[in-house]
């Protein structure tokens, strides 16, 4: 199976479908933003907001990355819990940190509503489920550091976790009830669509080739145009091309896969999920699963499904729903795909910073609220000079040794997980 976007349920159901072209000839503005995923959409459509000019360039589709690929949970904070942060960050910028993405499913609603993007928002929370005894010591320890900073989280007993995912195969549960869930490429193409009305510039099919900077300014080269701008802002995470001038901050490439069943019955659905609260589990290798709008269960885990050994994904993934939904059993995955995340060795995302530019990277799983808030303070942070904005220090430099070694060894501990695995 390729990476195409196309075999995915998000571009089967997608509702938001904003008009583009390709950038021809040459343009001056503002902002010039490289990536139309999360973080780039919402800088463009922040800038505009705020009265800047802003042209922002994808080299394939808006949401063709991690942003379109997504599980499609809106997650409150990143996967470390706040204790884990502040070691990395110190205690004062960790503490902003957390206490800014504790929000950001407010900024995502939020978004969704005023701009009437179609991306079936569920706002009912999502369940952290141990698999097995041996998760809950875990649970409880995030529980604990997310309600000491004031996170309404709630830490369910075996019971009251089954009876939320229908399911007996999970031993506890952590609920958050700050964040729920989202159809991930309309989301992304929603936020395109308000940046274009907005009055944002946003081209796609529109790779940039070269970047630089010389005399105070950016210059932006695309095969068929050119931008030139004050500022930049690149925003290609996971799926960043290469670019002459320009070289990527490196990232741990590790894939997440997934596959949907068919519309399930009004009986199933009163069984699974009832509350249609978006999971995931404690195995060190994770999986996820969730509803949409049409009551398709979404499964996945983590694994590419590019290479020799994809069937031994995809037959485990059949495996795991019979596991955890035993009614489910045989049933069919109508469509299959995978993405890329991007991650980093602190597990943190980083900014780095340019000459009147940042490059934001490394969600690490968490793109949805993280990217979007990201975006729009990044933007808000250059077009206004005050760099107080950002929700962590900028960074001057980034080094990560052996990072393609590191996501083969993530690959490989999946497909043997998957590979000698029968149960969850």
């Amino acid at each position: 199976m390729t990476s195409d976007l196309t075999s995915s349920l998000w571009h089967r159901t997608c509702q938001e479908n904003p008009v583009s072209s390709v950038l021809t000839g040459e343009v001056t503005v503002d902002l010039v933003v490289i990536g139309g995923g999360y973080t780039g959409c919402s800088a463009a459509l922040k800038a505009a907001e705020i009265g800047a000019s802003v042209c922002l360039v994808e080299a394939e589709v808006f949401g063709h990355g991690g942003s379109g690929r997504n599980v499609g949970l809106v997650n409150a904070g990143l996967w470390l819990p706040p204790e884990d942060i502040n070691d990395r960050l110190g205690t004062e910028a960790g503490n902003s940190l957390s206490q800014a993405l504790g929000q950001a499913p407010d900024l995502v609603y939020g978004l969704i509503e005023r701009h009437g993007i179609a991306c079936e928002p569920v706002r009912n929370g999502t369940l952290h489920c141990a698999h097995a005894p041996s998760g809950l010591p875990d649970l409880q320890r995030r529980a604990n550091q997310l309600q000491a900073i004031g996170a309404p989280v709630q830490l369910l007993d075996a019971a009251q976790a089954q009876a939320r995912v229908g399911s007996a195969a999970v031993h506890g549960a952590l609920f958050d009830p700050r964040a729920g869930t989202i159809q991930p490429l309309g989301f992304a193409r929603g936020l395109a669509r308000a940046a274009l009305t907005a009055g944002a510039q946003l081209y796609d099919q529109s790779p940039a080739t070269a970047i630089q900077r010389s005399n105070g300014s950016w210059h932006v080269i695309t095969p068929k145009g050119s931008i030139r701008a004050k500022h930049l802002v690149i925003a290609t995470n996971g799926y960043a091309r290469a670019m002459t001038g320009y070289e990527a901050p490196a990232i741990v490439p590790v894939h997440y896969f997934q596959g949907a069943t068919a519309p399930l019955t009004p009986a199933q659905q009163a069984l699974i999920l009832p509350g249609l609260e978006g999971c995931w589990d404690s195995a060190l290798v994770m999986s996820s699963w969730r509803m949409d709008q049409q009551g398709r269960l979404v499964i996945g885990a983590m694994g590419a499904l590019d290479h020799f050994a994809s069937g031994i994904h995809q037959n485990w993934l059949t495996r795991k729903l019979a596991a955890v939904f035993p009614s489910l059993a045989g049933t069919k995955l109508e469509s299959q795909w995978f993405g890329r995340i991007a991650m980093t060795r602190e597990y943190l995302p980083k900014i780095e910073k340019l000459d009147g530019g940042y490059v934001s990277f490394g969600y690490s799983g968490r793109g949805i609220g993280p990217g979007t808030l990201f975006g729009q303070q990044i933007a808000e942070a250059l077009i206004t000079g005050d760099e107080s904005l950002l929700p962590l220090p900028a960074s001057t430099g980034h080094s990560l040794s052996f990072a393609g070694l590191r996501g083969a060894y993530y690959e490989t501990g999946a497909t043997l997980t998957h590979l000698v695995k029968d149960r969850i």
